[in-house]
């Protein structure tokens, strides 16, 4: 009802359907109205790693109030209670909102982000293939990258996180190189690459992606901070579609430097 446009019952039952659901990552706050939720504020775990060291981060999630029910304080106690939840527990909180004055109140602070452009003229050959997911194989496959994965960045990066990232890139095309054991979030529009995530061992280069794509690329973009992908980039500063801005309270130790939250991590 509160976030119709993102369909979030039905990425809630990709993630559920990939053995990932959010039930069983998020915590909830809830209030009822005759056994009826009426406000909701959930918070997830984030593991991630920001300027080469491991943290865990308390992800703000799936705030809303019944349209009927808002405007009486229930968003706000709510919020108070998470907080105090939240404040023994992580020393870093990541959201991501189109209304930042929701959350500014609350200590939170928008943190700027930006987009990667690499100029390109390359045609590979077919080293792709689409993951199924619906085949337990690569439902197995996915989570064994999932789990193992090296980060994607040494400044923001993302390290044994599955519910996010099955709710967020579920309904997505995932692409798996065999040779390269990694898994590519990402869309082909015209002659440019957007690229997403990376989930493997080993983070490949931009070239090896690019020389298993068998079509002409001649811009990348590349929705986070590509230091391990050995590129030559131009840092622009953006808003993943528009309005998905990041924020955050607490410790954050890549303020400041140029990089992307990936699209498969935003809650």
């Amino acid at each position: 009802m509160v976030f119709p446009e993102i369909k979030i019952s039905d990425a809630a039952q990709v993630g559920r359907m990939l053995g990932a659901s959010w039930e069983s990552a998020s915590t909830p706050f809830i209030r009822l109205h005759d056994d009826v939720a009426i406000s909701h504020v959930g918070v997830l775990e984030i593991p991630m790693q920001l300027m080469g060291q491991n943290i865990i981060a308390g992800g703000i999630h799936a705030v809303c109030t019944h349209p009927e029910y808002r405007r009486r304080g229930y968003y706000r106690e709510i919020m108070k209670e998470v907080l105090d939840y939240c404040n023994s527990r992580y020393d870093t909180l990541v959201l991501t909102t189109a209304q930042p004055e929701l959350y500014q109140p609350f200590g939170f602070r928008v943190v700027k982000e930006h987009i990667f452009i690499a100029k390109s003229d390359s045609v590979g050959s077919q080293g792709f293939r689409l993951i199924d997911t619906s085949d337990p194989n690569d439902v197995k496959l996915l989570h064994r990258l999932l789990e193992t994965r090296e980060p994607v960045s040494n400044i923001v990066g993302i390290v044994n996180e599955k519910a996010v990232f099955c709710v967020n890139e579920g309904r997505n095309p995932l692409y798996y190189a065999p040779d390269l054991d990694v898994i590519i979030c990402m869309e082909i529009k015209d002659t440019q690459l957007q690229l997403f995530d990376v989930v493997g061992t080993r983070i490949c280069t931009l070239a090896e992606i690019l020389e298993r794509i068998n079509i002409r690329i001649q811009e990348v973009a590349i929705y986070f901070s590509p230091d391990c992908l050995n590129a030559d980039v131009q840092a622009l500063s953006h808003i993943l579609d528009g309005d998905s801005l990041l924020m955050v309270r607490g410790n954050f130790a890549a303020e400041g430097e140029k990089f992307m939250l990936p699209r498969s991590a935003r809650c």
